[in-house]
């Protein structure tokens, strides 16, 4: 009988004897490839179009999420929608804020409609604030008296408008 305090060395046999670094050249190299999974998708702007076709790969843990915070930046778009070409837009595509990519699954293969809103022009308002301050300018002028003073109906013209 042995004692517990005696620690045995059991023997394996022939995996002392196999080396610790893999050979290359005989033994197989374990890989993680992952296979590429694609998309197709037709993209419309405004219900027009479509605009451009391309194949995207699906990204997230399972590879099946589409990267739409991508397609809302190269396309200047503010927001994407399913999309029909009979019945028109449809719900909107929602996304994840933290990584950009779809709500909803998509499979490998799958063809994508997405109807596009563009993102809004800064030109129409700041053109609406300059055409306001030019007219209260000219209103200004056009009003005022030979001795300098405006009447108060124009400044509280001004005061309204602006």
């Amino acid at each position: 009988m042995k004692n517990v305090s005696e620690i045995e060395e059991a023997s394996t046999g022939a995996d002392e004897l196999s080396p610790l670094v893999l050979n290359p050249k005989t033994d197989p190299i374990p890989s993680t490839r992952t296979k590429s999974v694609r998309t197709k998708v037709h993209l419309y702007k405004q219900g027009k179009g479509p605009i451009d076709q391309f194949t995207s790969s699906l990204g997230g843990w399972d590879q099946d999420q589409l990267e739409v915070r991508d397609i809302l930046d190269k396309y200047e778009f503010k927001s994407v929608f399913a999309f029909k070409s009979e019945s028109g837009r449809g719900l909107p595509i929602r996304f994840n804020p933290r990584n950009g990519r779809s709500i909803l699954t998509y499979r490998d293969g799958s063809e994508i409609y997405i109807d596009g809103e563009p993102k809004d022009s800064l030109i129409k308002p700041i053109t609406r604030i300059l055409v306001g301050v030019a007219i209260i300018a000219i209103l200004i002028v056009l009003v005022m008296n030979e001795s300098g003073n405006i009447p108060p109906w124009v400044l509280a013209a001004a005061v309204i408008y602006a």
